[in-house]
Formats: structure tokens, sequence, C-alpha cells
């Protein structure tokens, strides 16, 4: 039996080795690029942070949050990390959870895939963009330049639009909308926000620990803890990318509330304050052992306290305003970076079309779908991965079984 996959990306990987474990298929990888995985290639800033040990309890989103759970918990991440290890690849985890190769680099995930896919039973076709799918009485018919391919089963592992300079695409929207599928709204999920306060271009390139709220009218929607980036044109980092999903998705008054020493209580900071009065030094020092020196004086200021004045100079309820402006600075938010720069994509074709057993379509037999293409993003730290990895093989076992 022949089985087609459109997409030679995690998803459509692991969706290919998964169809070949029956040695009577005949696997067909097509990709559209001159390289597979080079989204994959791209991850965790080059280290390819492929899974997280945390994925089966949850943190996935999209409009049946559920629909995650039988492919993750089938292929969950202690067997995802195994089937790695078979296929030549080391892994090391870290406290968080997160997951990356022991080589620290993005090549050695794409690699160990590479040489898996080696089968006699597996095609590769590079540069081959399939621009039609039709239905046909034996199964499908793929059209790509001036080729065309016949397959009894076809898999469409497209990816998303997010990361569009690296491979991101409508291409697995548009061939599974041809086939009656819906779509739901896509937008940037894991992206940087932009800001109109003019003080992150002099913060640019610092880094500090935090915890982050996005606000909406004052109203706390998402947060969390981790790393934040300053940028020209607002913020990034992880902690940023965590709760950047919904930001900017209906008019209001956004913002970001950050407490830049979170495990710090606000008199516990104060009375370290009140202690430096004893020294000489300018309130441009205030801060000066607690936080970057660039943002500590940027919060100094922001509290209405003149960087000149001596600290010795300063009143206690100066000090509560520097306090303040540490543990809760708010920084306004207009809208997330576009899918240029965004690591997923929220949105996709409507998981209620699929058999969440199977991925199989429940409205074209023979026809599955995985990965990012579909409405199904998870959070920061590896779940996109293991949604792929989960799907694909998912997809690809259903797809590769036995014709009754």
């Amino acid at each position: 039996m022949v089985i087609a996959i459109i997409g030679g990306g995690a998803s459509g990987m692991a969706a290919a080795l998964a169809a070949a474990e029956n040695p009577n298929n005949q696997v067909v990888l097509l990709e559209r690029q001159a390289r597979l995985g080079r989204k994959l290639q791209a991850t965790g800033n080059g280290r390819c942070n492929l899974s997280n040990l945390h994925a089966a309890q949850g943190g996935y989103h999209g409009d049946q949050p559920e629909f995650w759970e039988y492919a993750i918990s089938m292929f969950p991440p202690e067997k995802t990390l195994e089937w790695f290890r078979k296929l030549g690849l080391f892994t090391v985890a870290e406290e968080s959870g997160r997951v990356y190769p022991y080589s620290d680099q993005a090549n050695s995930v794409v690699d160990v895939l590479r040489f898996a896919l080696e089968k006699p039973n597996i095609r590769v076709l590079l540069g081959a963009e399939v621009e039609k799918v039709k239905k046909t009485e034996g199964g499908f018919r793929l059209e790509y330049g001036e080729a065309a391919l016949d397959c009894r089963r076809l898999i469409i592992a497209c990816g998303g639009l997010a990361g569009t300079k690296l491979g991101g695409t409508m291409s697995g929207y548009q061939l599974l909308r041809s086939l009656g599928h819906r779509c739901s709204r896509l937008r940037p999920a894991l992206v940087q926000l932009k800001s109109s306060w003019g003080g992150v271009v002099g913060l640019k390139g610092v880094r500090a620990n935090c915890r982050a709220e996005i606000l909406l009218d004052g109203a706390t929607v998402r947060a969390s803890r981790g790393e934040l980036q300053f940028t020209e044109y607002g913020l990034s980092g992880p902690v940023i990318f965590e709760i950047s999903r919904d930001v900017c998705r209906q008019k209001g008054n956004w913002c970001c509330r950050l407490d830049f020493l979170p495990d710090v209580g606000e008199e516990d900071l104060l009375r370290e304050l009140l202690r430096r009065r004893a020294t000489p030094l300018p309130a441009s020092e205030l801060l000066t052992g607690i936080l970057h020196n660039r943002l500590g004086r940027v919060l100094t200021q922001a509290a209405g306290i003149s960087i000149q004045t001596p600290i010795s100079a300063l009143p206690e309820e100066a000090l509560r305003g520097a306090v303040e402006a540490v543990k809760q600075f708010e920084v306004p938010l207009t809208e997330p970076l576009g899918m240029d720069s965004a690591q997923v994509t929220a949105g996709g074709i409507l998981t209620e079309e699929f058999e969440d057993k199977t991925m199989e379509s429940k409205l074209v037999p023979g026809l599955f779908a995985c990965g990012e293409v579909l409405d199904v993003d998870g959070d920061c730290g590896g779940y996109n991965l293991q949604w792929a990895w989960s799907s694909g093989r998912l997809a690809g076992l259903s797809a590769g079984k036995e014709m009754p």
C-alpha cells in the first residue's frame, strides 16, 4: 500500500517512520524545501528543545483542548526519548523538564531522523511542493510540479504558518480546505510582544528573571515566571513566549506587569533600601547588586527619583516608590510580532473533524493530519515538538495499518 506524507518536518518524519514499520507499505515523504527539518533545526535557538517531561500532564490549547490527550498518552515523553535513543540520539533533561540533545545541537536531531528514513520502503522527495490533492476511487492523486503521485492513504503534515522565513506555509490549510475541512483563525503564539513604552530602547539586550502577568483592563489574563529580555520594540524571552498566546486578541488596555524580584517580599526589599541610606552613593546606584545596572537606573527614575540625588537624602516614601517599581512595573502592550517571528501557530484545521484516536479525517476516509496544521498549540518548552512526534506517530501507525 502506498502512503504519501506531505511535509518533511517533525510530525511528517515521525509519521513516515511509523508508517514504514509495516514492511508491506511503500511510504513517500514529499517536502517542498531543499532539505528536511529546516524549522526543526532552528528551534530552541538552534539547540532543539525536543520535548518536555511534563507534556503528558497538559499545556495544550485549541478549540478542543482535550484532543491532544490520546496521542500523547500513547507516545508520551518517556517513550519518545526511548524512540530517539534507539535512533541514536543522546538527550539531557533540565530541571524544568525541557529536553535537549546532549550535543546541544539541533542538527543532531535532524540527522538521526534523516538517517532513520533511509529504509527500502521509504522514498523522500525534496523540492516537491504539492499544489493539488484530488480524491480518487482508489485513494488520492497528488500533483507537484510536472509530476503526480497516486496513493491509497494520505497524511498532511505541512506544519503551520509560524516562522514563514524558515518554511512556515499556508499549504497544509489550503490542501485540507480543498478536501472539505474548515480552519479556525490563525494567529501567532510563542511570540515577542511590542510596546509603546519608549524605555525599552534603552534596555535593549537586558535580561532579567521575573514574574510576568498579562493584564487586560487591569485583570490578569495569564502569568508565568522565567527569563525576560528587553528588545528595541518591546519584550521577549521564554517568560513572554509562555504568556503571549492571547495578547491583544480584543480591544482594551493591555499591559505586562513585571515583578523583577518574585522571591523577595516588598517589606524585605524596603528594609534593604533603607539600609542603603547609610552610603554616600547617588540614587543611580540604589539598586546596584540587586538588578542589572541599566534596569536598576530605569526603575529608579520610573519611581520619580532623580538619579543624582544622594541615597542618604531619599525619604522612605521615595524608597517605597522604588520598591513598587521593582515589584509591579507595568509595560503597555500594543500587539504581538507577526507570524515571521512566532514559534508556533495558534488556530488551525478544526480537530472536531478528525478522530483523536487515529488522526483520520471524519469527512474523507484515508486522509490523516498531524502536527501544527491542526488546531493544537502547546506552551513554551518542548510541548509543541512533543505534539508533533506523538500526533505524527499516531497518524503514521493508523495510516499504515493493513486494509480490511
